[in-house]
């Protein structure tokens, strides 16, 4: 059995994962927030395929080949088949997008939420143990059965509790320190899994297919960047409930104000001259100086 190699380059690469799958989990809650204010499906569509990326592509996914950046096994090189790495991406949004569906759509329920958890979660451990059938060495990789269900345990789990999250955090501090425990979800579940391989070498080397991880890297790296840029930008350009608000508020202020301009209030008559006074009304004769000449 070969010896594995989690952390070849030292804590950076699991901090960087982590850092990763907290930016993720905070756009994602934003964008999953946006979903309950939407006014119209077109704009619920939008921010649920917005909150599928940015958790799904980002918390999940992106953090799973940072912290793969740092997995080495000792005899071997590793090389990546790309489209099966490219099909672990989509199975990773598509299942976060359905389950964000499955919450969204109607009053929120505990039936809705153990379903759509469940298949949040079997789907973010399909994209985990399809990423590693990505893995092209020298060797034949084998798992240990009860760390693999543990794995997807915790990863049904954590999908549960994010749902549940984005569905009904609102505002920025709570959204943090959600932000904070999912991504401890999302990595536990990876390390769970990744504690559960091993590797058997071949006695005969072969020549490897597939990529290395440094020809991925540039275009993963550029990928995420412009997501999370792009993600920002979506949700700083969109208004807020308070900017609705706002603008409701100053439209029915100009409202009152054009509406008392077109019809002025009667001047003020503080002795009560204008009750008085008959003049203007019917049948009151306009006085002239003609009847009473001066004297």
């Amino acid at each position: 059995m070969a010896h594995i190699q989690h952390f070849e380059y030292g804590s950076i690469t699991p901090a960087l994962s982590y850092a990763l799958s907290v930016l993720g989990s905070a756009l994602g809650l934003v964008c999953a927030g946006r979903i309950r204010a939407a006014r119209s499906a077109g704009q619920r569509t939008w921010w649920g395929l917005l909150a599928a990326w940015a958790i799904g592509g980002t918390a999940i996914w992106a953090m799973h080949f940072m912290a793969m950046l740092g997995f080495a096994v000792d005899g071997t090189r590793i090389r990546y088949d790309v489209p099966i790495t490219a099909a672990s991406t989509g199975i990773a949004v598509v299942a976060v997008g359905i389950g964000l569906a499955i919450v969204g759509t109607g009053r929120l329920n505990a039936l809705r939420l153990v379903a759509g958890g469940l298949f949040t979660g079997l789907g973010v451990a399909a994209m985990h143990y399809t990423g590693m059938a990505a893995m092209r060495l020298d060797g034949t990789l084998g798992y240990d059965r009860i760390r693999v269900a543990l794995s997807v345990l915790i990863a049904v789990v954590a999908a549960t509790v994010a749902l549940w999250l984005s569905m009904t955090v609102r505002r920025g501090l709570a959204i943090a320190a959600s932000a904070l425990v999912m991504g401890i979800a999302v990595n536990g579940m990876h390390f769970t899994g990744m504690s559960a391989l091993s590797v058997h070498l071949h006695e005969r080397r072969g020549q490897l297919a597939g990529t290395e991880v440094s020809g991925l890297l540039v275009p993963i790296v550029l990928a995420v960047i412009f997501g999370v840029v792009g993600l920002v930008y979506a949700l700083l350009a969109a208004p807020t409930e308070d900017d609705r608000a706002g603008a409701a508020y100053l439209d029915a202020r100009r409202g009152a104000e054009r509406t008392a301009v077109a019809s002025p209030e009667p001047a003020p008559d503080p002795v009560g001259l204008r009750g008085r006074s008959t003049l203007g009304q019917p049948g009151t004769p306009f006085p002239s100086r003609r009847g009473n000449p001066p004297r």
